[in-house]
């Protein structure tokens, strides 16, 4: 059941889309629209979870042997010569998931933020409110990313953030370049008692239509005052498209934290990633994944193990696109861990395998 607060927002994006063909017409540079996204999917866990829930480093299709709604949402958006904005309503385990911090109805809030153009004749922008990350190749919409899952290093990295952010991107579109003030990592609200705000940067390079180059960093801390420990964070990644239907993705992510308040002793974990995909035609598509997280100091993801978190990755996905707006997806995955840190019904072992189908439809 949705509140009375949702109820409101779903009618405005309504009122939105109503307006759409007014607002084009009367005043040719704004435009108005609307747009939507769904995905459904179903997941079985080889270890078979007794709580139905895949390991806790999961954030998206986590939940085992069940049909369920990933991530839906409802998008309006504004954009004119000078001015944008977004705002969009979601709902799914992606949410139960990775909003699970966030309080009332921004456990809802996928995107919502506005934006003005500060220069007539460069493309400069500020924008502010949340909206997704600029971290990371992949994003929570799996239509977009050339695996069905996401990798572990994207789930365990911001998938959206809330904050303001300044934007400059090239005439030739060649180079974007981002300054960002946040409110944490992955959060809409502070955590309580931290009084500093977090930073970021973003460095986008592309040379041609074939390759594009980023490197993105975060600086700041989620812990109260009282136990601060500051984070420095570095992505880098590649998209290459070796043919019309070939292309790889290479990416790498490390970061650092403090071991405690005001210490200069450092925990460190990274993590690589290799994507390669094949489009076979223009309806079907394959990719394979290689992946590795080394988190041996339990920074990012919990083990308690004595050899921390040191897991491998592989997974292989086939994809088949019936029609423009609909994609159908199955996955093959599977996991292995320096230690037993896998639940399974008589205990804990190194390894863990799925098979996860979704289908999205997105209009």
């Amino acid at each position: 059941m949705f509140s009375n607060n949702m109820k409101k927002i779903f009618l405005v994006l309504a009122l939105i889309k109503s307006t759409n063909i007014i607002a084009q017409d009367s005043v040719k540079t704004h435009q108005v629209n609307f747009s939507a996204y769904v995905e459904v999917y179903y997941n079985y866990d080889f270890n078979k979870p007794a709580n139905n829930n895949l390991p806790a480093f999961f954030y998206s299709y986590n939940r085992h042997n069940e049909f369920n709604l990933n991530l839906g949402f409802l998008k309006g958006s504004y954009n004119a010569d000078r001015v944008r904005a977004n705002l969009a309503i979601a709902a799914g385990t992606y949410m139960n998931a990775n909003y699970a911090a966030e309080t009332g109805v921004l456990k809802n809030i996928f995107e919502a933020n506005a934006g003005v153009k500060i220069s007539k004749k460069k493309n400069l922008w500020i924008d502010a409110g949340i909206f997704s990350s600029h971290i990371g190749f992949e994003s929570a919409i799996s239509k977009d990313c050339w695996t069905l899952t996401r990798s572990i290093l994207a789930e365990n990295s911001p998938y959206f953030e809330s904050g303001a952010k300044i934007t400059y991107i090239s005439n030739n579109e060649k180079w974007l370049v981002s300054g960002l003030v946040l409110n944490g990592w992955q959060r809409i609200q502070k955590v309580n008692g931290n009084s500093a705000l977090s930073y970021g940067t973003q460095l986008q390079y592309k040379p041609n239509s074939k390759i594009l180059l980023n490197y993105s960093t975060f600086i700041g801390t989620d812990k109260p005052d009282t136990t601060r420990q500051w984070r420095y964070f570095h992505n880098l990644y590649g998209i290459f498209n070796v043919t019309g239907k070939i292309g790889i993705i290479a990416g790498f992510d490390i970061g650092t934290e403090q071991k405690a308040k005001g210490s200069s002793k450092m925990n460190t974990w990274y993590a690589p990633v290799l994507i390669l995909k094949h489009a076979i035609n223009s309806k079907w598509a394959v990719a394979v994944r290689g992946e590795y997280y080394y988190d041996r100091d339990e920074v990012i993801v919990a083990s308690g193990t004595s050899n921390g978190f040191q897991t491998t990755g592989f997974s292989f996905n086939v994809d088949y696109a019936p029609v423009s707006k609909a994609l159908i997806r199955l996955e093959a995955r599977t996991l292995k861990s320096k230690d037993n840190i896998f639940a399974k019904k008589n205990g804990f072992i190194n390894s863990n395998s799925f098979i996860t189908a979704s289908f999205a439809v997105s209009f």
